[in-house]
């Protein structure tokens, strides 16, 4: 894990306490007493149950490591506190409209909570870094795998 506060919706916040939760008490006690069962059984080198098992169990061990370790550096952030909703900061949603007259709404979320899919980037994201701190009427260039891009801010809204 790096130095930066992982900053995260209370949303965010929310999923990530309920995937480690969901883990931690439902799905790793199921497993364990199959992998209980599955040693009890003799012979473990050709024991699938009893293999899986063991290896299930370390991925959801090293997923829950990693929870915990999102969760303890979580830095919950409410959106709707913002004193100047007029600039672009974390949890903003932002309209933007390229050169070519193409409009995107993207809301600037925690890098655990991002889904470009739906519209919510990370505010680490390289949209992201170019548009935070903007204001409506800005332009702003954006270097993307695909090439540059310019992007103008139309619109900016809060939680």
């Amino acid at each position: 894990m790096t130095d930066r506060p992982n900053y995260i919706s209370s949303a965010g916040y929310r999923a990530l306490r309920e995937e480690y939760e969901a883990l931690f008490a439902v799905e790793r006690p199921k497993l364990v007493e199959t992998i209980s069962w599955a040693a009890g059984n003799g012979d473990r080198s050709e024991n699938g149950d009893y293999i899986y098992g063991r290896k299930r169990l370390r991925e959801i061990d090293r997923r829950i490591n990693f929870l915990s370790k999102r969760m303890a550096s979580a830095k919950v952030i409410d959106p709707a506190g913002h004193e100047d909703k007029s600039r672009i900061l974390f949890g903003a949603t932002v309209k933007l409209v390229d050169e070519k007259g193409e409009e995107r709404v993207v809301t600037l979320v925690g890098e655990d909570e991002a889904d470009a899919s739906a519209g919510r980037i990370s505010w680490q994201s390289p949209i992201a870094r170019a548009i935070r701190g903007g204001a409506i009427g800005d332009v702003r260039r954006v270097v993307l795998p695909s090439g540059t891009r310019e992007y103008e801010i139309i619109g900016i809204n809060y939680p």
